[in-house]
């Protein structure tokens, strides 16, 4: 009874180890676009440096010899959603990102093995009725401005979000079986190395006519920081409740964004906003519960795990007598 209580009490744990740690990284998210639009309103106009940096302090800091493949899809991913935002309007890039979710949870189905029961499906439903609710919000505050090239800002935000998918399933297929620090090591190397290559070729001028002030630096500082710490804290959340936690996690980057632009910015909302917001969080709640079956089925797989442990050395010595 006492070590039922026990376990109890550790998949709680981790339940509201996996919430608390999807809020931090999208909070951190919402950080970078903030920080990303205050330097975009002195002018500068510099995405690949920005990465530059964050990749650079993550080289520095882990240090180790994994190569991270998912780094190219990151890459990808940034650049068909910051091409969307100047072909398209805000509204369908939030719902088009959507896509990224059915993508994870077929990409993990097929290629981690991953089973979503009934439970764990209503909860990504609700998640994607906040988002929805949030479009809504947009389109009755009148919030709604149109892009020079809605079908091919579309067409690109549906390809950013399955790359993202890919990119989030392959971090969690590493994280599961390589080492974290080595592979975060070569993260910020490979990125570092293609950022360098890319700013050389594109953000030459842009960085020539940017204005050097002591604000200015502030900002890549904050921006490199909040992506060190939102890199560093993904693996975890990775491990504990998977890729697909993670997805939906991120659908409240714009529930976040709102609440700095009421309390920093002193902006009004729509009503809608906080009616999302309580709906994906809901959503969340009801996806990180674990239903027992589903409970159980882990249990067994780690006393399958834990015997195999055993019986390896005895088998081995055995041989070798």
């Amino acid at each position: 009874m006492c070590l039922n209580l026990e376990e109890i009490k550790t998949k709680k744990k981790l339940t509201f180890i996996g919430l608390g740690l999807g809020q931090i990284i999208s909070l951190l998210c919402t950080c970078n676009v903030f920080t990303s639009s205050e330097l975009a309103r002195k002018g500068i106009n510099v995405p690949t440096t920005q990465s530059f940096l964050t990749y650079t302090l993550l080289a520095i800091v882990y240090g180790g010899q994994v190569v991270s493949l998912f780094q190219l899809m990151w890459r990808g991913t940034f650049l068909a959603m910051v091409k969307a935002n100047q072909y398209t309007s805000m509204t369908s890039v939030m719902l088009l990102d959507c896509w990224a979710i059915p993508c994870v949870l077929v990409l993990t189905w097929v290629f981690l093995k991953t089973r979503y029961r009934l439970m764990k499906i209503s909860g990504v439903v609700v998640c994607i009725l906040g988002v929805i609710m949030v479009v809504f919000s947009d389109v009755h505050a009148g919030s709604r401005p149109g892009g020079s090239n809605p079908v091919k800002g579309d067409i690109l935000v549906v390809a950013g979000a399955t790359l993202y998918a890919v990119s989030n399933t392959t971090e969690e297929f590493l994280v599961k079986n390589a080492n974290t620090v080595e592979l975060m090591t070569f993260m910020g190397f490979f990125g570092a190395i293609i950022s360098a290559i890319q700013i050389c070729i594109f953000e030459r001028g842009e960085l020539r006519a940017s204005d050097c002030s002591a604000e200015s630096a502030f900002l890549f500082l904050r921006f490199a920081v909040s992506m060190f710490l939102f890199y560093s804290l993904l693996p975890v959340l990775l491990k504990t409740s998977g890729s697909a936690m993670f997805t939906l996690s991120l659908l409240t980057s714009d529930m976040w964004a709102v609440l700095i632009r009421i309390f920093a910015y002193h902006e009004k909302v729509d009503w809608l906003y906080y009616l999302a917001f309580a709906t994906t969080a809901i959503g969340l709640i009801i996806y990180s519960v674990k239903e027992k079956d589903e409970e159980d089925q882990e249990d067994e797989q780690r006393k399958l795990l834990d015997e195999e442990g055993r019986v390896s050395p005895i088998a081995t010595s055995t041989g070798e007598s």
